[in-house]
């Protein structure tokens, strides 16, 4: 993928800020791969700046290459040969020799590498910024970081040096379905909503993806093989984050297979309950999983909790990669997928699809012109599971039903989301509107009075 991706509302910010009357100081953080790096350097285009990606090395070498970088700026191969260690003197000698227009970037990548090497440069640059760059009025600071726990106690969190001096921050987050499309051009919109629910809007799973090649063809390569791009991407996510791994592996496994509550995430990890509410919370800080609630005009009791997967990669992969390693070995990745693997994707996507079409409301909402502040969430009590629920401010409720796959009785389809508003508890008597969300609709259909029908197309017009 050789053209940049989206991000425009970013690139925007990013431009503005540049083009201001004060120096800048942006923390750009955000899960891995999700394409951090590539929003600052396609930001630095054309632009006076030094981009330096750290590493896992040590204090010297570290600031070897970052002066490497400088005297390629500065024009001046003096500068590479100054032999110090010291992040404050290097910093404000590149900073003194610049002579460009315009603001000087410093972009900081991996940054939490540099601190592990230096521990003192946060407060280094807490320092250089209160005396000396915040008054100049040119310098342009990003600091970037994948380590979500870092990222806001180290640069966000009050206790740290830099607390207070960011002018703004970018939380990057995944790319939404619409704009996950744009990697896939050339798909049909049912592949390109396959894609997005197995590797969600993760720029470097989706590239990972090759449109010339069939889905099926890709799951098997990239997830699959051995050499696979994906095939251990959650161990190396994990791995990077977190320790006892084969604790998180339990919950990541149980949580894939359908179990969703406290009691029985505890029962059937072996974890006590007392216990393993402080490895959900990790996973939750990390944007793993997510903590979920039925949403009605009933306040839910802590009993209503649920716990889903939340990222779609981690949840394909626990569910069809990882309890199948021993078959991929023995059996082979073609002969897993075809027994193993495909008989269940057709409801696996099924539910895959209620989260798209839980993300779509919002633009729906737009499109029809609502006003009213709203929530997006779904429904649940021991007698009913509500796909979608719209609850806006305007005594309006909306309530979803999905179907990815084919309807073969359209009437029992509408029968049952009526069934479902029938079940829903509208204490307030707001006015429900019954929306169907379906890959394709005839024309011809017989619809509910006040229904609305939604196809994969007209989810897909969004921009």
């Amino acid at each position: 993928m050789d053209s940049f991706i989206g991000r425009t509302k970013e690139l925007q910010t990013l431009q503005e800020a540049y083009r201001s009357s004060r120096s800048e100081f942006i923390p750009v953080y955000g899960r891995r791969r999700v394409g951090k790096s590539e929003l600052i350097t396609c930001f630095m285009k054309n632009k006076p700046g030094i981009y330096f990606q750290a590493k896992k090395n040590t204090a010297r070498l570290q600031v070897k290459e970052f002066l490497k970088n400088a005297a390629r700026l500065l024009e001046n191969p003096l500068v590479e040969e100054i032999q110090s260690s010291d992040w404050k003197f290097i910093l404000q000698n590149v900073v003194d020799q610049w002579r460009g227009d315009g603001k000087l970037i410093l972009a900081f990548d991996e940054f939490q590498w540099l601190v592990q090497a230096c521990p003192e440069l946060p407060s280094v640059l807490q320092e250089l910024w209160d005396r000396y760059w915040k008054k100049k009025r040119t310098i342009f600071i990003i600091i970037c970081g994948s380590y979500m726990g870092f990222m806001e106690r180290e640069i966000l969190g009050k206790k740290s040096p830099l607390y207070g001096r960011r002018t703004f921050q970018i939380f990057l987050k995944p790319f939404p379905y619409h704009e996950a499309a744009l990697f896939h051009p050339s798909w049909s919109l049912e592949n390109r909503a396959r894609i997005w629910f197995v590797c969600g809007g993760i720029p470097y799973y989706l590239e990972s993806f090759d449109s010339l090649m069939s889905f099926e063809t890709n799951i098997i390569k990239n997830f699959l093989g051995e050499h696979g791009p994906l095939f251990a991407e959650p161990d190396f996510l994990l791995r990077e984050e977190l320790r006892e791994l084969h604790v998180y592996n339990a919950i990541l496994t149980t949580l894939a297979s359908g179990t969703h509550t406290l009691q029985n995430l505890s029962l059937q990890t072996g974890i006590v309950e007392s216990t393993i509410g402080y490895y959900l919370r990790q996973l939750q800080n990390l944007g793993y999983i997510a903590k979920k609630f039925p949403l009605s005009t009933i306040k839910p009791g802590k009993k209503d909790v649920r716990y889903h997967l939340d990222d779609p990669l981690l949840n394909f992969w626990y569910r069809f990669v990882y309890p199948n390693m021993g078959d991929i070995s023995f059996r082979g990745e073609i002969n897993t997928f075809k027994d193993i693997i495909k008989p269940q994707l057709k409801s696996y996507f099924g539910l895959c699809f209620e989260r798209l079409c839980r993300e779509a409301l919002p633009n729906i909402y737009r499109k029809e012109g609502v006003q009213a502040p709203f929530e997006i969430g779904e429904y649940w009590n021991p007698g009913v599971q509500i796909d979608i629920v719209g609850l806006r401010k305007d005594h309006w409720i909306d309530i979803g039903e999905c179907k990815w796959g084919k309807v073969t009785s359209f009437e029992k389809t509408v029968q049952k989301l009526m069934q479902s508003i029938g079940n829903f508890p509208n204490l307030k008597n707001d006015t429900i509107c019954p929306r169907l969300f379906i890959r394709d609709f005839s024309a011809g259909k017989r619809l509910q009075k006040d229904m609305k029908v939604h196809t994969l197309k007209e989810l897909y017009e969004f921009k």
